[in-house]
Formats: structure tokens, C-alpha cells, sequence
């Protein structure tokens, strides 16, 4: 009897609370991407009497996880606190796509979206309730089965006490009519939060251990296994929690620009988070290579200082984590979040630089931040319906007269009637086309030829490509107004003459038949890239690219994988060039 009384006391004592958060949350409109006060005392309770609206069980047949640079539908936002950052993003989004504001006073959002000069054009309105502004870490996340069929969304736990946000994904869900897959019931059972998560659209994610903090009951194999049936991710990488980042969520200093593209944010030499940054980042590019299994492309950031010019962390001078990471690509726009404009103007210049053509748009966003957010923590995005899918890495610089392979991987669930690829080198000039075919049916892969340049120029280039229902696409999405685009200069051996201050060494075996080595030596640390091209100067392997440290250093390469021939390896930094002979049997 004294148990069940006790069970009824401490039931009524977690209503009573979740009313209370519930009403503070209305009050203040200020409940942070954090734990507010108490609640981490209810999530034992909340995790126990967690029920699901949705399908409990992992979806039938391969599934893929949206990355967040493919064809969006909607944005969605819930319209609570921080009002003035809603309203420019929405200002922005919705030259992109519909934007669908949850609210319980339409009436009111119209107003202040209309007093503000925002049209409301394509704006529409989801009649629920809410606790709190942080859709990024609720919503459910679009997943495609069979790469380009049907869409579903995923919804995890929730990884905070918060009654509303929780049934979230299911209004969603029934929103656009797709539908829910939810792990909430043992064995599939996984907390997580939107913010701690970023995926490439072909099976990698990255998180912060978080998830494995959250998840204590389970392994770590366990979790990857609920992450690759319900997501499609096929291979999981986490890195060690920043120590001064109070939510642990990747977003506020990671990003993936596309497949083979890492902004990170860098802090000045040893100061708050930047030393264990610099581990994870090294950690990543020593032990994963991209989805073209090339190493990661990375694009440094500042993590902007208060205006004092404190950092997180560090003593007598704590600040709030200021980040430009933590941005939303919405079709052809980009949304970065700004503070102030010593640093915006950087962080935008570079924004712009990674993503040419793209409408980069920086939203002030001091009210956010000090409540450990910014702008991807109070949007998510819903893909589209059978999207058009097109996947291309990027041509490296090159320095042969020969014709230019151009791959990409393009599907939709009807079929794909053409495809195209679009060039000129002269800015000034009409592009012109070349068809692309079939060459990997299996893969989907589409091919063409560039036409070779005799003379030191820059090639820029894009994709276009239409499915059988009429439905098309391009790869740079903004293109033409932004392109691929790589240099190429001839192929001189004189170059290691010219040169000596870093240099190949040696490569060995040599002739080659299996895992070789290239041996470096540089005499100053230097940014660069050491590739491998055929006698056509076409670039078949891509051995590293980004900083070289100083003095010796070893690549590998397998040479199983070349076909028998004579091969350069190349090594370019910022101020020479090196070429050296490897023959493959």
C-alpha cells in the first residue's frame, strides 16, 4: 500500500512539474536548447513512459538519410521566443520554399510578419502547441526508402522532458501525409537530437559522443545498428564532446557543405574548445575519407569571440559559443547566423567562396545564442516529395590538355530521360552543352568528356539533368549563377627543377602492385594536395588534400586498384609542384 501511494505521490510530483515547465515555457518564451532548471531530474520518468505515435519498427527495404543540400519542401519553425530571428528567416525561406510556422495564433504571427515587411506569400500555419523554440533537436528527420522513392520521416527520443515538442513529427507527419517512424520501443529504442546530427545523403553521419551519452544502456555497435535501419547509415562517426559546449550538439562547430566538404570552426591556437576541435578533426581525416573515398575537403571558419573578445571557457572572461556553423541551406539560399561586424564579414566571405552562386544570407543572432542556439537549431527542413538526385565530386585541378571525365550519380524513382553537362572557361562567354550517358546502370552513373585546353585556364562547369516525368534538376543547385569549376595548367617535369623546398622523396614499391607508399618531405608546414593521374592527365586517385605538415611525412595508395600502366604522382602546396613517375604492374 505505502509503495503504491508512493508511485501515486511521485507521478502527481512529475505532472505537477511538466505543468510547471509547461507554464514557464509560455510565461518566458525563453526555455534554452540546454536543460532548464529540474528538468534533467525528469527524463528518468520521461524515458519510462515514453509512447509512440508512429511505426515502431524499422522500415522495410533500404532507406536514405536527406542531406541538408538536396531539394527542400518546407522549412519548419515553431513560433515562440526570439520572434525578430524568426521573422528574417522566414523573410528569406520562403523565396525557397513553403515555410510552416507552428503557432496557436496564426492571427498574431500574420501581424508581426506583416508589420515587418514580410510577405506571406508562401507561409502556412500548423495549429499546435509547443514548450520550446528548438525544432532542429524534435523534428522528425526526412528519410528516402530505396534512395529516391517514397519519403518517411524518423523521429527519435527526444532528448528533453517537453510534452509538446515531443508529438512534434507526428503533426508533421500528418501535415504533409508521410509516415512516421519512431524509435521509441525496446529494441529500438534511441535518444538523440537533430542538432547533434549531420548526414552526406549516401550512409556517414556525424555526431558528438553525446549519443552514446544519452543511450548509456546500449553499445555502441547497438546504436549504429538502429541508426543504419531506420536512417540508412551505414558507417557512424562520432568525435569526443567539446568541453565548453554546454549542449554537445556537432552544429555548433561542424557542417557539412556537401559530400566531401567540412566547415569547421576554428578558435585561436590552444584557446576553449579549439585544441579538441583540432583532435577530432585530425581524428576524422586520418580515419575516414569521403563517400568518393578521397579525403575530406575542409573549409575553416572563426568561432567568433563576445565583443569584449572573450572566448567559451576560458577563466575570468566566459562568453556565449558564438558559431557560423550552425546555418540552414534551403535550396539555393544559405541562413548564417551573425553577431557582429568584425567577424560576420569574414565568416560570409568564406560562406561565399565555399558555395559560389548560392544567396548567402547572415541573420543577426545574439538573442538566440545566449540560450546555446542559432539559426540551424530553430529550423529543420522536409524533403521533397521523389527528389531528383544528383551526385558529382568536384574535378581537382589538373595539368594535362587532355579531355576531362565528368561522373555523377543521378537518380529518380521514374527514371532519368537526359542528362547534360554545361561549360565555358571564359565568364563572359554562353555555356555549352554536352550530352552525358549511361554508364554504370547498376550505380546510376552518368558520364561525359570535357574538351581539353592547351593553355593555363579555368574550366567552369554544371550539371543538368531530367527525369522521365519532366521533373528537373541541377547539381550545383543555384547554377548557372554558381558552378563547379577547376584549373588547369600543363604538365611540365621541368616544375621539379623549378622547385626543391618540398618534394617527393621516394615511392615504393616501384613498379607497384599493391599498397604503396609516397614519401614526403617538406621543408615548412603548407596547404596543398598530392594526387595520382593517368598518362592522360586524369586524376585517379586523390592521396590528401589540405595541410602538410612539416618535414617527413608517408601516403599510401593501392595500386590493385589502378589498371597496369605508367602513373604521375603529383604533389602541389602553395608555392611549387612535383611530379614523379610510378608504374603500376
Amino acid at each position: 500500500m505505502q509503495k503504491e501511494l508512493h508511485l501515486r505521490i511521485k507521478s502527481i510530483t512529475l505532472v505537477c512539474f511538466i505543468v510547471f515547465t509547461i507554464s514557464l515555457a509560455v510565461k518566458s518564451q525563453e526555455l534554452p536548447a540546454g536543460f532548464a532548471p529540474g528538468e534533467e531530474l525528469l527524463m528518468p520518468d520521461y524515458l519510462n513512459n515514453i509512447k509512440g505515435k508512429g511505426i515502431t519498427t524499422p522500415p522495410q527495404g533500404s532507406v536514405r538519410s536527406m542531406a541538408e543540400w538536396e531539394e527542400v519542401r518546407a522549412l519548419v519553425i515553431t513560433w515562440r521566443s526570439y520572434q525578430t530571428v524568426l521573422r528574417e528567416i522566414v523573410r528569406h525561406a520562403q523565396d525557397e520554399c513553403m515555410v510552416l510556422i507552428t503557432t496557436t495564433d496564426s492571427n498574431q504571427v500574420k501581424t508581426f510578419l506583416t508589420s515587418g515587411g514580410v510577405p506571406l506569400n508562401n507561409v502556412r500555419f500548423l495549429h499546435e502547441p509547443s514548450n520550446s523554440v528548438w525544432i532542429r533537436d524534435y523534428a522528425g528527420n526526412s528519410v528516402y526508402r530505396n534512395d529516391v522513392d517514397s519519403m518517411i520521416l524518423v523521429d527519435w527520443i527526444y532528448n528533453r522532458p517537453r510534452p509538446y515538442d515531443n508529438v512534434m513529427p507526428a503533426a508533421h507527419a500528418a501535415y504533409f501525409n508521410v509516415p512516421l517512424y519512431q524509435t521509441t520501443q525496446h529494441p529500438y529504442d534511441l535518444v538523440h537530437t537533430g542538432g547533434n546530427y549531420m548526414s552526406d545523403g549516401f550512409g556517414t553521419a556525424f555526431s558528438e559522443m553525446l549519443v552514446m551519452d544519452e543511450n548509456p544502456g546500449k553499445t555502441e555497435a547497438e546504436v549504429d545498428s538502429i541508426m543504419k535501419w531506420f536512417m540508412g547509415i551505414k558507417r557512424y562517426i562520432k568525435v569526443p564532446n567539446l568541453l565548453y559546449d554546454n549542449i554537445n550538439h556537432i552544429d555548433m562547430h561542424m557542417k557539412l557543405l556537401n559530400e566531401e566538404t567540412l566547415l569547421v570552426g576554428e578558435f585561436p591556437t590552444g584557446i576553449s574548445d579549439g585544441p579538441q576541435i583540432e583532435a577530432n578533426l585530425l581524428y576524422i581525416l586520418n580515419n575516414y575519407p569521403s563517400v568518393f573515398g578521397t579525403p575530406y575537403k575542409v573549409v575553416r571558419i572563426p568561432m567568433p569571440p563576445s565583443p569584449s573578445g572573450h572566448y567559451p571557457g576560458v577563466p575570468f572572461g566566459n562568453a556565449y559559443y558564438r558559431t557560423y556553423t550552425n546555418s540552414v541551406i534551403v535550396n539555393n539560399t544559405v541562413l548564417v547566423p551573425t553577431y557582429y561586424e568584425a567577424y560576420d564579414t569574414t565568416a560570409l566571405r568564406i560562406y561565399r567562396e565555399a558555395m559560389p552562386g548560392y544567396n548567402i544570407v547572415g541573420i543577426n543572432a545574439n538573442q538566440t545564442i545566449s540560450a546555446s542556439g542559432a539559426i540551424h537549431c530553430i529550423t529543420h527542413t522536409i524533403g521533397i516529395e521523389n527528389p531528383l538526385l544528383i551526385s558529382h565530386q568536384q574535378l581537382n585541378d589538373t595539368y594535362t590538355a587532355a579531355d576531362y571525365e565528368v561522373n555523377a550519380r543521378i537518380q529518380h524513382t521514374k527514371g532519368i530521360q537526359s542528362a547534360e553537362v554545361f561549360f565555358r572557361t571564359d565568364t563572359l562567354a554562353p555555356f555549352q552543352s554536352i550530352s552525358m550517358i549511361l554508364t554504370d546502370a547498376a550505380n546510376h552513373i552518368w558520364s561525359a568528356y570535357l574538351p581539353g585546353q592547351t593553355t593555363t585556364t579555368k574550366m567552369y562547369y554544371y550539371i543538368k539533368a531530367t527525369a522521365n516525368n519532366g521533373k528537373i534538376q541541377k547539381r550545383p543547385m543555384p547554377a548557372p549563377a554558381g558552378c563547379f569549376s577547376f584549373n588547369i595548367e600543363p604538365l611540365d617535369a621541368s616544375l621539379n627543377e623549378k622547385y626543391v623546398h618540398h618534394h617527393i622523396e621516394d615511392i615504393f614499391p616501384n613498379p607497384a602492385s599493391a599498397i604503396t607508399c609516397v614519401r614526403l618531405f617538406l621543408a615548412a608546414e603548407t596547404y596543398g594536395h598530392l594526387s595520382i593521374y593517368n598518362i592522360l592527365g586524369q586524376q585517379v586517385e586523390n592521396l590528401h588534400q589540405g595541410h602538410f605538415k612539416k618535414g617527413g611525412s608517408h601516403y599510401f595508395f593501392d595500386a590493385s586498384r589502378l589498371s597496369s600502366g605508367l602513373y604521375h604522382v603529383v604533389l602541389q602546396t602553395q608555392n611549387s609542384v612535383q611530379v614523379k613517375k610510378v608504374i603500376v604492374r
